[in-house]
């Protein structure tokens, strides 16, 4: 028996398979692009002629130190000390130094694979052959590409649930009963639909 139209399944050797209809197409691809936009550009491309141990000294230290104000920002890119099970009475400004210390070091890295991780789910979907009948297209997913999209589709949901103030540790089951002239409902089920591919793109891999 086959799964749900419009999840994952496991493709035979490896890697992943899915039918989307235009419809989905469309939105998948908008949202990653939106994703896109909200991150930015990540760490610049070396120069092929550079010394690559000069140019690793040179961009060492270079990234942001600030938490980002933009809660969504704030959510793909969390400080590394200080969240959720922080004992009480810890020291918060030595946390939030070396919170500081490894976004440094680490962020501008972390930025240039989530765009690459994005950008995969951009590429692929252009990839597909449009169908002039109206019926799904398949996307078969190989390689590293399964990991891409896990990747992209989990910052999307990240990314929506910050908007719907929607906590790490509380998935908000009231708003998932929204009537549906709210103008939360379409976010809201775009957030549970992308929690399915990505539980469904899970279990193939």
């Amino acid at each position: 028996m086959g799964r749900t139209a419009g999840m994952f399944e496991p493709l035979k050797g490896g890697g992943a398979a899915i039918a989307l209809d235009e419809i989905e197409v469309s939105i998948l691809r908008s949202l990653a692009v939106q994703l896109l936009e909200l991150i930015g550009p990540g760490a610049p491309e070396p120069d092929a002629d550079a010394d690559p141990l000069a140019v690793l000294f040179a961009e060492a230290g270079q990234g942001p130190t600030e938490r980002p104000a933009d809660p969504a920002l704030a959510r793909l890119f969390p400080d590394a000390y200080g969240g959720p099970g922080t004992p009480e009475g810890a020291d918060r400004a030595r946390l939030d130094d070396w919170s500081a210390e490894f976004r440094r070091y680490t962020e501008n890295d972390l930025r240039t694979r989530k765009r690459e991780d994005a950008l995969a789910v951009v590429r692929s979907l252009d990839g597909l052959a449009a169908d002039g009948g109206g019926e799904p297209s398949r996307l078969e997913l190989t390689g590293e590409q399964p990991l891409r999209w896990l990747g992209a589709l989990n910052d999307l949901r990240l990314t929506i649930a910050a908007r719907l103030e929607i906590a790490e540790d509380d998935e908000s089951a009231a708003l998932f009963r929204l009537p549906d002239d709210d103008p939360r409902k379409p976010m809201v089920m775009a957030y549970l639909w992308l929690g399915g591919l990505q539980e469904t793109l899970v279990e193939t891999l």
